[in-house]
């Protein structure tokens, strides 16, 4: 169940990009992150350039971002999030152009201390391994 907060230093960022930001960053934690689709949110926090600082100074004459996820801890190896990280890099760019200092960062959390619509991950994995094996139902999330 991935959280992604997504900041980019312009208020009228055009309705498109800010579309294509939210699935592609969509895209890439499922194809990427084997994260279920249905549980991914994507939060664009679109700020003024002279609220946004880079070297301690505000962002001027341009655009920038910063996209942090949470995800829950030890549900991807380090090369997966390696790729992410080089993905969603490469997303930024090819949306809002030339970036003076994008950031992805991936903030893990323990199952214990992270959960969706009040269950802990903790809880929803177990409640899975727990389920009756149906044919509508595995051993285990099919997406984490």
């Amino acid at each position: 169940m991935p959280y992604f907060r997504v900041t980019v230093p312009d208020p009228d960022l055009p309705t498109d990009i800010q579309r294509a930001l939210a699935e592609g960053l969509t895209r890439l934690a499922v194809t990427v992150l084997h994260k279920d689709r249905a549980r991914t949110i994507v939060h664009l926090s679109l700020v003024p350039p002279g609220r946004y600082y880079v070297d301690g100074t505000p962002l001027t004459g341009g655009r920038d971002a910063h996209v942090e996820a949470t995800l829950t801890a030890g549900t991807n190896s380090a090369a997966e999030k390696a790729a992410f990280i080089a993905a969603a890099d490469e997303l930024l760019s090819d949306l809002l152009g030339p970036l003076p200092r994008s950031g992805v960062a991936l903030h893990e959390l323990h199952p214990e201390s992270y959960g969706y619509n009040g269950v802990t991950q903790f809880d929803y994995y177990r409640r899975a391994v727990d389920a009756p094996h149906t044919p509508a139902t595995t051993a285990a999330p099919a997406a984490r």
